[in-house]
């Protein structure tokens, strides 16, 4: 029994102990020289405090009992000097650990976004996008505050009511030992309150993720939510998230509050019964006031450490709760490492194959089961096929970004689990239907193709992409801002930045899941004839939506339920009056005016 109360508490990874364990590991020994000179200050400060206490009985009896004028200024003299150390002390010391949590909080977000980096896009198609931002803004600070927490506890806290106690003890044991008393009860009272704290701290932050997610989609999605008269529905829903979020932190105030009132209680009862006691000792046995004042100033001082160092384990539980929203991250496997004996990819002419290639996203359902596919150097294929049928998941896994569970991809017959994924991925432009930029200028933007690309080299990709004409038109030129996510600038506009960033990349094998239906005709001319420059040359594979665009292709594979179902060029696949045939009779392509595209060579 005790054995697994152990391997709980102290070795279970998601255990308090285990989380305070780890984050002492981790961010102490990296700031070791800083913390032992705020313990420095720290020591300076309870020693001051104490001294304080202990100065009030000379004071007293020297001052007040024998009315001596010189006790006046020596005793003022020494409280103001040590008020004034104790005050520096105390900025200096709390300076350094703010530096050191800022420190720590940066060092954690940094720390975030290199793992972020690493993880495959699986782990992103699983979460919530606003989870992570919780994790990178708020939860970031919780090693931080966790660490500084339990050496400003053990460094001053614990120091200075030991100094006082020590203090209240050269008076009278007696009552020092009755003021004692109160410390069992209230370890007993906030130990009662932890397992209530545990479960509030994790609805706490579920309560948060919920909140962000509500105003990051009523920031995305106003348009449509106008459009519908959602605002109800929206105010209705976010309302409840931030309500949740409201009592969920009502409750947890209430019990970290609880342990101010209790101590108030009994610490006002020890003192009523220390004021009792005192009188009698100096009426009765002759004891000097000076010596119960000293007692009654250092219990008094001793009162805010030991508050703290009494509501130190819900802060330390509450703290790790949180800590661990970090570490659960950080702990996520990342995208499997490149084989020991990868070499670069030496890719020439841009021949891809897949050989009888399966994969599942989990053991339980098969998304590809067994396709290949060959694109010759050069070539252009389309895949085509009812949604859901794994022509995206095709992309992605000559991309890299998932292992196939069987079979084999070639790039100009190179296995790509044996060569590395940036190779592999330098070979490779990809443009995706969802048109994504990034929050910076037009420049920042296509300069992601390939970052040791000159000005003049952007710039020519921006004409190469049709996109020199509005661009040289915006007042700042191409370094005009997009906006997050490119929301400055029309689909179309997005659309021709994507793509003369892939020109930029000139990659030899060019990945396009193709999209202009949403688009105007006029930017729909120029996406189109962007393509067009775009693939010339380049061994392209698309997932193909335009009919235009599947009758150029050298050769089509169409994909239903992860398989190859029928392969070949748009006429022959008309008559075998196949699945193909359904589709193209069942108007599954949009049908672009052929003499649109004519126009836009």
């Amino acid at each position: 029994m005790l054995s697994r109360l152990k391997a709980y508490f102290f070795d279970h990874p998601q255990s308090t102990a285990s989380i305070v364990r780890r984050t002492m590991g981790e961010q102490f020994p990296h700031y070791r020289a800083r913390y032992g000179v705020a313990a420095i200050f720290m020591a300076i400060t309870a020693g001051a405090t104490a001294a304080m206490a202990w100065l009030m009985r000379d004071a007293v009896n020297g001052i007040f009992v024998d009315q001596q004028v010189m006790a006046i200024w020596v005793f003022g003299g020494l409280i103001i000097a040590l008020s004034m150390a104790k005050g520096l002390c105390t900025f200096v010391q709390t300076l350094i650990l703010q530096r050191i949590g800022n420190a720590i909080v940066a060092s954690i977000q940094r720390r975030i976004i290199d793992k972020l980096l690493h993880l495959s896009p699986g782990y992103f198609a699983r979460s919530n996008s606003n989870e992570v931002v919780h994790r990178m803004n708020n939860a970031s600070q919780a090693p931080a505050a966790l660490t500084n927490m339990i050496v400003t506890s053990v460094g001053s806290d614990l120091l200075t009511l030991i100094l006082l106690v020590a203090v209240m003890a050269m008076q009278d044991l007696l009552m020092t030992g009755l003021a004692l008393v109160i410390t069992p009860a209230v370890i007993f009272g906030v130990t009662r309150l932890v397992d209530m704290m545990r479960n509030l701290s994790s609805d706490e932050a579920a309560g948060m993720v919920d909140v962000y997610t509500a105003a990051q989609e009523t920031s995305a999605g106003i348009s449509v939510i106008k459009s519908f008269r959602m605002e109800d529905a929206m105010r209705t829903r976010a309302g409840k998230a931030i309500r949740g979020v409201e009592l969920k932190r009502n409750a947890i105030a209430r019990i970290l509050n609880l342990t101010a009132p209790l101590m108030e209680s009994l610490g006002g009862v020890a003192i009523g019964i220390a004021m009792i006691y005192a009188g009698w000792q100096t009426i009765e046995a002759g004891k000097t006031p000076g010596e119960y004042m000293a007692f009654i100033a250092a219990f008094l001082l001793a009162y805010e450490p030991a508050k703290r160092l009494a509501r130190l384990r819900l802060n330390i539980e509450r703290s790790a709760k949180i800590s661990q929203m970090v570490y659960s991250l950080l702990d996520t496997p990342e995208e499997p490492p490149d084989l020991p004996e990868a070499t670069p990819l030496e890719a020439v002419t841009g021949q891809v194959s897949l050989n009888e290639v399966t994969f599942s996203y989990s053991r339980k359902a098969r998304v590809i089961k067994g396709v290949s596919l060959n694109a010759g150097a050069g070539e252009m294929i389309a895949l085509v096929g009812p949604s859901g049928g794994g022509k995206t998941t095709l992309v992605n896994l000559i991309q890299r970004f998932y292992e196939p569970d069987s079979g084999e991809i070639l790039i100009d017959g190179q296995n790509i689990r044996l060569v590395t994924r940036a190779s592999l991925r330098q070979h490779m432009a990809f443009v995706s239907q969802d048109a994504f930029l990034f929050d910076g200028s037009i420049y920042d933007n296509v300069l992601c193709g390939r970052l040791d690309a000159t000005e003049d080299e952007v710039i020519a990709a921006v004409k190469a992409a049709y996109a020199w004409d509005f661009v040289a038109q915006l007042p700042q030129g191409i370094m005009t801002p997009v906006g997050e996510k490119g929301i400055l600038l029309s689909t179309g506009q997005r659309q021709r930045l994507t793509i003369a960033r892939a020109i930029l990349r000139d990659a030899p094998i060019l990945l396009l899941d193709e999209a202009t239906s949403a688009l105007d005709n006029e930017s729909e001319r120029m996406v189109q004839a962007a393509l067009r420059r775009l693939m010339e040359g380049r061994t392209t594979i698309v997932i193909a939506h335009r009919l235009s665009t599947v009758r150029r292709a050298d050769r089509i594979y169409v994909i239903e339920n992860g398989k190859v179902a029928e392969e070949g060029t748009h006429d022959s696949l008309i008559k075998q009056k196949g699945v193909y045939a359904r589709l193209y009779m069942g108007d599954a392509f949009d049908r672009y005016d052929e003499a649109v595209m004519e126009a836009a060579k």
